[in-house]
């Protein structure tokens, strides 16, 4: 499936909504839950047109891995945890981590005054 959007700055902010995943990995564990959650999200970018975009971030305390993602609306989350595939992959974070998403719908963009 190719998706039809890039990734790009625009002046005026469309309304977004985000997953963020904070996972919490085990010790020593954070490359290992770090790779789970990049595939999971490469699994959803490829399939899932609700899909935007994701940022993975790894803490330089290697305790946690951060997926911040942008999807379309909220049930694009219900539409994710219906394909099985999904949902045994997101599973095998449950081996190297705890981890906790919530979603969030942007109410504030705050910018830098222009110089």
């Amino acid at each position: 499936m190719t998706h039809p959007h890039k990734a790009e700055f625009q002046f005026i902010p469309e309304a977004t909504v985000f997953i963020v995943n904070v996972i919490h990995a085990h010790p020593g564990k954070q490359e290992e839950a770090f790779k789970i959650i990049q595939d999971v999200v490469h699994y959803v970018a490829q399939r899932k047109d609700g899909f935007l975009w994701s940022n993975l971030s790894k803490s330089t305390d290697g305790k946690t891995v951060v997926n911040i993602e942008a999807i379309r609306d909220e049930n694009n989350v219900a539409e994710f945890f219906s394909d099985p595939v999904f949902v045994e992959k997101f599973k095998m974070l449950d081996t190297v981590s705890k981890s906790e998403f919530h979603i969030y719908r942007v109410s504030d963009l705050v910018l830098p005054p222009n110089s």
